[in-house]
C-alpha cells in the first residue's frame, strides 16, 4: 500500500471519528449566544428596559421577604450544614478595650453555601465536566474557588417576577413527594391566575406548600420533594427565563420522573441555558396575598469563586 493511500486512508479515518463524536459535543454543550466570554447566561435579558417595566408592577410598595432563616437546624441536601460561632476577641474575662470601655461581639460562620435559601450559580452543574458557555471543569473548578462563573459575576437583579401556585392549581395545601409538573401544569396554573406570558428575563418562581415541612418533618424536607419537570423546564427554557425557583431545597421533582437522569433539571437551566435556580424560596405570603406578579429584587453577596450563596431576594407588589 502506497503512502498516499495511507494517508487518504487515515484522513478519512479521522473525519470518520470526528463527524461521529460531533452530535454528542452539539447535544451537550451549547455556546453562549451572548459570546464566548459570557458568565451570566439569560440574566443578559435583564435591561435597564426590562427593569423599568418590571417596576412599573408596583401597586401598593409592599415588600417581602422571600428568604428562610440559615441555622444549625436548617435541613439541606447531605453533607452540607451550617453554624455560627460568636466571639469576643481581646475580652476574656469582661476585658473591654480602649477608655470609652468598648465591647463587641465578631462571628465566624462554618458551613456550606448550598444551606438555606440559596442561588446556584452557572458553576454549579455541568455534564461530563461541561459547564456553562462549554467551559471544562478542569479549567475553572480550583479548590481557592472557580476562576470563572462565580456568584462574584452575577450582576444586580431587578425584574419580573411571577409565582405559580402549583398546590391550589391541584387542590392541595402541599404537594407529595414526587409530584411533578411540567408545561401543561404551568399554563393552566397561569390561566387560574389570569396571568398572560412568561417573558425573557422573567423570575418563575413555585408555591408547593414544601417549606410547611420544616421543624416537624426535616429528614422528609431534605431528602424528597415535589417539583418541576424535565418537560416543563425546557418549557421555560424556551421561554428565555432568567432564574426558577421554589418552596423546596432542589426545585426538581424528586424521586425524579422515570427516565430522567439525576438532577437533569439543574443540567438542563444551568448548564445547557445559562438559567439560574433559586431553592428555598418563601412564597407563602405573596399566594396568600394572591401578588401573582411583582418587582423581583436580588444582590447576592460578591464572594469572589463560590459557586452558590445564601440569599434573601426582595419582592414588591
Amino acid at each position: 500500500m502506497d503512502m498516499e493511500l495511507m494517508n487518504r486512508i487515515s484522513r478519512t479515518a479521522l473525519l470518520t471519528m470526528l463527524l461521529a463524536a460531533s452530535p454528542v459535543i452539539a447535544d451537550e454543550c451549547k455556546h453562549s449566544q451572548h459570546g464566548p466570554n459570557d458568565q451570566i447566561g439569560n440574566l443578559n435579558y435583564i435591561t435597564p428596559q426590562k427593569t423599568l417595566a418590571a417596576s412599573k408592577l408596583i401597586k401598593t410598595g409592599k415588600s417581602y421577604q422571600l428568604g428562610i432563616e440559615t441555622n444549625r437546624s436548617t435541613p439541606a441536601f447531605a453533607p452540607r450544614n451550617y453554624a455560627v460561632t460568636i466571639l469576643q476577641p481581646g475580652q476574656v474575662g469582661g476585658t473591654t478595650l480602649g477608655d470609652k470601655k468598648l465591647s463587641y461581639n465578631d462571628d465566624i460562620v462554618m458551613g456550606w453555601n448550598g444551606v438555606g435559601s440559596q442561588i446556584d450559580g452557572l458553576g454549579h452543574i455541568g455534564y461530563d465536566n461541561l459547564y456553562y458557555n462549554c467551559l471544562k471543569g478542569s479549567d475553572f473548578a480550583q479548590t481557592t474557588g472557580l476562576t470563572k462563573l462565580g456568584i462574584e459575576t452575577i450582576p444586580a437583579i431587578a425584574t419580573r417576577g411571577i409565582v405559580l401556585d402549583m398546590a391550589g392549581l391541584m387542590g392541595q395545601v402541599m404537594l407529595t413527594e414526587g409530584t411533578a409538573f411540567n408545561r401543561a401544569d404551568i399554563e393552566a396554573a397561569m390561566k387560574r391566575q389570569g396571568i398572560k406570558s412568561i417573558e425573557k428575563g422573567d423570575v418563575v418562581l413555585f408555591y408547593t406548600g414544601w417549606l410547611n415541612l420544616i421543624g416537624k418533618e426535616d429528614k422528609r424536607y431534605g431528602s424528597v420533594e415535589p417539583g418541576l419537570g424535565v418537560e416543563g423546564a425546557r418549557y421555560l427554557a424556551s421561554l428565555g427565563v432568567a432564574a426558577v425557583g421554589a418552596d423546596t431545597w432542589g426545585l426538581e421533582v424528586v424521586p425524579f420522573e422515570k427516565g430522567a437522569g439525576v438532577f437533569e433539571v439543574h443540567q438542563i437551566l444551568l448548564q445547557q441555558n445559562g438559567i439560574f435556580i433559586l431553592e428555598n424560596m418563601n412564597t407563602e405570603a405573596l399566594v396568600k396575598d394572591k401578588a401573582w406578579e411583582f418587582l423581583f429584587t436580588l444582590g447576592p453577596a460578591r464572594m469572589t469563586g463560590a459557586v452558590q450563596a445564601i440569599i434573601n431576594p426582595i419582592a414588591i407588589r
